[in-house]
C-alpha cells in the first residue's frame, strides 16, 4: 500500500473526504518525525511505538571491492509493534 492508497482507506474508513484524511496523515507524520528528532518516544497503544536508538561506529566491507570500510554512528528510528496489531497479523 502506498502513501494514496493509504489516504484513499483512511477516507473510506473514518468517513473523511481525501484532502481531509491528507490533511490528518501528514499532521501524523509530521508530528512524530518532530518528537522523534527531540527524541521522545512515540506510543500509540495497541498499534506500537516508534523510538530513537543509537547505532555505533563499526566497521564494514565495500562488496565491490572487499575493502574494509568506516562506518560512522547515527541515530536510527525503530519500531516495535504493540500486541493488538502483532495478533492481528498473526
Amino acid at each position: 500500500m502506498n502513501k494514496a492508497e493509504l489516504i484513499d482507506a483512511m477516507a473510506k474508513e473514518a468517513g473523511l473526504t481525501k484532502a481531509d484524511a491528507k490533511k490528518a496523515l501528514e499532521a501524523f507524520v509530521s508530528t512524530t518525525a518532530k518528537a522523534l528528532k527531540k527524541n521522545d518516544r512515540v506510543a500509540l497503544v495497541g498499534f506500537g511505538s516508534f523510538s530513537v536508538a543509537k547505532r555505533a561506529a563499526r566497521k564494514g566491507r565495500n562488496p565491490q571491492t572487499g575493502r574494509e570500510i568506516k562506518i560512522a554512528a547515527k541515530k536510527v528510528v525503530k519500531f516495535k509493534a504493540g500486541a493488538d496489531l502483532s495478533n492481528t497479523v498473526k
